[in-house]
């Protein structure tokens, strides 16, 4: 990589800052948006599952069109930069109205309530997609020497975690025990995604040669797309490591409070009392504080045996881990199944990253041109199926299960033991499924080993060539 195109440091930690804000908004509605609709709000689980089928249809016009149109804009500015920079405070305000629906819906819970969610989870979506998608094209194009992109995937990362930490842990402690303050909370949470959006809009950086590749035809770039072997491979993977984030994030607050039984005060050793909202953030916050240090181990095992091997292991030893939470009744229980986990959610957000860094590298010797935002694009559409076949598992479960929900505003304290096992099934059982299953699709991934320095060398070769072409 040529000196010009080397990163300073703060710029490279600037731009993995946006990651903060992908993973808190995203984590968080993830996390509880079912949750509040279904046992706070009263909306029927059938229904939200309904709206998540809408969404999975939505998500196949919304990501792949983002990815085309980004990949074919020109302006001063650059191709992704103007997407981000219009779209960030949208997608905050958003988040926002998806968490308050006005009280007379709420009274009703009736087509109303279904309707305002259902509109509010697309427009949060369309603004999200533009955001992220374009932010993450960014990285193989800043980056493209392999030993920053570690580097800068590593920041990202850490930065992810600290999101995912305040996404998942502080929801419940803001909101109250009723998640009657929960607008207050979602006005924090936006006005955090939008300072880190407009913070990592500083360090990032286009390369304006890629402006000058010849993009594809619509219709032509998604059958390329789509014709990546090691790509199909990737995605099968990444959905089933996605579906597996999404199970856990949407189940935990249901099994906090009914598989452990966490709704009242638990006096610690030392006499400390946590409450029950306190005690369903330690359960989350514990995976992401361990997942912290764990970090170096699964890049130094990367780097050594590749990163498709090790994120072979890491989805096994994912699957086991996940088995353990058949078994937990009482909170410290639990907390140990979240510290076991915590080691392995390191290797499963930070591996995927530089897999398809090199999709798009080995795409762009058959094309000719970066066509990152169609890749994340088509990323984007596929991986998000995660969440609505996650909405679609957890609204059957619940519903087969014999899950009670509230009535006339009563919270429901227990629930049959059909319900609490179908909780189990959709925390251990269901995503340990989801990480054999991820093992074995990337058996079909190619790009490692002797291929995988090949294709770095004639990718260094041809952006040093497209640079004198160009002038840049």
């Amino acid at each position: 990589m040529t000196l010009e195109n080397r990163l300073p440091r703060w710029q490279m930690i600037l731009y993995a800052s946006g990651s903060l804000a992908v993973a808190l908004s995203y984590q968080s509605f993830a996390t509880y948006i079912q949750f509040v609709y279904i046992d706070v709000l009263g909306l029927a689980a059938r229904w939200v599952g309904l709206a998540w089928a809408i969404y999975g249809v939505w998500n196949a016009i919304n990501d792949p069109l983002s990815g085309y149109w980004s990949d074919k804009t020109k302006t001063r500015w650059g191709r992704r930069i103007p997407w981000i920079a219009t779209s960030f405070i949208p997608l905050s305000i958003t988040f926002y109205f998806l968490w308050t629906p006005p009280a007379g819906l709420v009274a009703g819970r009736s087509t109303g309530l279904l309707l305002y969610f259902l509109g509010f989870v697309l427009l949060f979506d369309f603004f999200w997609t533009v955001v992220v998608m374009n932010w993450t094209a960014l990285f193989p194009e800043m980056v493209p020497d392999e030993r920053q992109r570690a580097v800068v995937s590593a920041w990202r990362q850490i930065f992810s975690l600290v999101g995912l930490l305040i996404g998942v842990a502080l929801p419940p402690v803001l909101a109250g025990a009723d998640w009657s303050n929960r607008g207050s909370m979602a006005l924090l949470l936006a006005v955090v995604t939008a300072l880190f959006f407009g913070l990592s809009l500083v360090g990032s950086r286009e390369r304006r040669v890629f402006q000058q590749d010849e993009t594809l035809p619509f219709g032509q770039a998604l059958r390329a797309t789509l014709a990546n072997r090691d790509f199909l491979f990737f995605l099968g993977a990444n959905l089933a490591i996605q579906f597996i984030f999404m199970m856990l994030a949407a189940t935990v607050p249901f099994y906090t409070k009914y598989a452990l039984a966490i709704q009242g005060p638990l006096t610690l050793p030392n006499g400390m009392t946590l409450d029950a909202e306190l005690q369903t953030s330690l359960f989350l916050a514990v995976a992401f504080i361990v997942a912290m240090p764990a970090m170096p181990i699964w890049m130094k095992l990367a780097q050594r045996w590749g990163a498709r091997v090790i994120l072979q292991v890491c989805c096994l030893t994912t699957a086991a881990t996940l088995l353990y939470f058949f078994q937990p009744t009482e909170f410290y229980a639990g907390i140990l199944g979240t510290t076991l986990l915590g080691l392995n959610l390191a290797g499963l957000l930070m591996l995927t990253d530089l897999l398809v860094a090199d999709v798009v590298d080995a795409d762009e010797l058959r094309t000719g041109a970066r066509r990152e935002g169609m890749y994340f694009g088509m990323n984007g559409f596929v991986i998000r199926f995660a969440f609505t076949i996650q909405g679609f598992i957890t609204g059957t479960v619940l519903t087969l299960s014999g899950y009670v929900s509230p009535a006339n505003g009563s919270l429901v304290a227990t629930q049959p033991a059909s319900a609490v096992m179908g909780i189990r099934w959709m925390l251990a059982g269901i995503p340990a499924v989801a990480a054999v299953l991820a093992c074995l699709l990337l058996l079909g991934y190619s790009l490692h080993g002797q291929k995988l320095s090949e294709v770095q060398s004639r990718v260094a070769a041809l952006h040093q060539q497209k640079a004198a072409q160009h002038k840049e």
